[in-house]
């Protein structure tokens, strides 16, 4: 029988590692991470996002030998702030930290972080942008103007005082990240300014300096994606609190389907010479696949649809949106014979279809709910 004593006493901190194709660099993280930690019990949480390389085989592999590694791999989602997120929660330990993995994290600033969490700390934030931090290991001048430019639209729309909002290096109390983690929105690329932005009284920070280095293998994953998920972030943490952004960014994609509609119109009737009901039907078709494509693409971002699946997706997006378009008829018909007020009628009516349409291909195309 295995006694208390015997155990491995448990982790002061729990560093999570959101991985995307990073197996060269799985090993080399942990033992640099193993040099900087000295006495300070730890554990090292991957979290990978179904990578194609290999990685949480690797990061498996290690925790084989590691007792101190683990892996947790996802599989149909994807976002760094929602493995963070996933890592977090899988945490016992008091202190939870996020890094990346491709090791421009300075490592030796770990135990700094948990010796200002022992204090009157709540959350340690590396800054590139204090004195002496640096920046300088940015891949591209590009990535270095992203950066600045996302710092600065979150401090001045979620009215942050960090000089890096954008960080994704950063230690914090567990029990501080159990209390706020029901309002956040698990959107974007960064994490970070999602706990700050969330969290229901002034949290106390500290900003360390950190000289973010050189990529030590694989490729960055900054994109114009991942962009646009930061300004998904930063609209859910201000108008999200009013409208949900995936439904403001689905009646954005509704609206454009109008103009395709019109335009594919146009084309099968004046151009092919279809008849116009045809042209019609042709034409709503056209609207709706160009719809579920783009909302694919960028309002369920993070639950895309990919081969089998997004034939699947498609076949339900044409029967939500048929429903959609019958509920649409029937609401504006009931009204127009109310108040013969054609215009309201009419807005009213796509306005209840726009929601039949948005929470019902939620659940039954994109799976929201699980």
């Amino acid at each position: 029988m295995t006694t208390t004593n015997s155990l491995a006493p448990a982790p002061v901190v729990s560093i999570v590692v959101p991985t995307l194709n990073e197996r060269d660099n799985v090993q080399a993280l942990v033992d640099v991470v193993a040099g900087a930690m000295g006495d300070i019990g730890w554990e090292m949480i991957f979290v990978d996002d179904d990578s194609r390389d290999g990685t949480a085989e690797a990061a498996k592999a290690v925790a084989r030998r590691d007792p101190r590694v683990r892996c947790i791999r996802r599989v149909g989602r994807r976002g760094l702030a929602s493995a963070g997120i996933e890592g977090f929660l899988s945490s016992s330990a008091p202190f939870v930290a996020l890094m990346d993995a491709d090791l421009q994290h300075d490592q030796a600033l770990l135990p700094r972080m948990v010796e200002l969490l022992r204090q009157e700390t709540d959350l340690v934030v590396a800054s590139r942008y204090v004195e002496g931090g640096s920046a300088a290991g940015l891949s591209s001048k590009s990535r270095s103007v992203l950066s600045r430019a996302g710092g600065e639209l979150a401090r001045r729309l979620l009215g942050l005082s960090l000089t890096d909002p954008m960080s994704g290096y950063f230690m914090m109390k567990r029990a501080v990240f159990d209390d706020l983690v029901p309002r956040l929105s698990a959107h974007g690329f960064k994490l970070l300014a999602d706990i700050v932005a969330s969290s229901k009284r002034p949290l106390a920070i500290r900003e360390i300096p950190m000289e973010m280095r050189a990529r030590h293998a694989g490729e960055s994953k900054l994109d114009a994606g991942v962009s646009l998920d930061f300004l998904i972030l930063l609209a859910d943490k201000t108008v999200g609190r009013v409208i949900p952004v995936r439904f403001i960014l689905f009646s954005i994609v509704g609206a454009f389907g109008v103009g395709v509609h019109l335009a594919a119109l146009w084309l099968y009737h004046f151009g092919f010479g279809a008849g116009f009901a045809l042209a019609q039907g042709l034409a709503g078709f056209t609207a709706m696949t160009t719809n579920f494509l783009i909302n694919n693409a960028v309002t369920y971002r993070d639950r895309r649809l990919k081969g089998l699946k997004l034939l699947g997706g498609l076949v339900s997006f044409y029967v939500v949106c048929s429903v959609g378009l019958v509920v649409n008829v029937g609401v504006a018909d009931a009204l127009f014979a109310r108040d013969n007020t054609w215009w309201v009628s009419g807005v009213l009516g796509a306005l209840v279809g726009a929601v039949w349409n948005y929470a019902v291909s939620s659940v039954l195309t994109w799976r929201t709910h699980r």
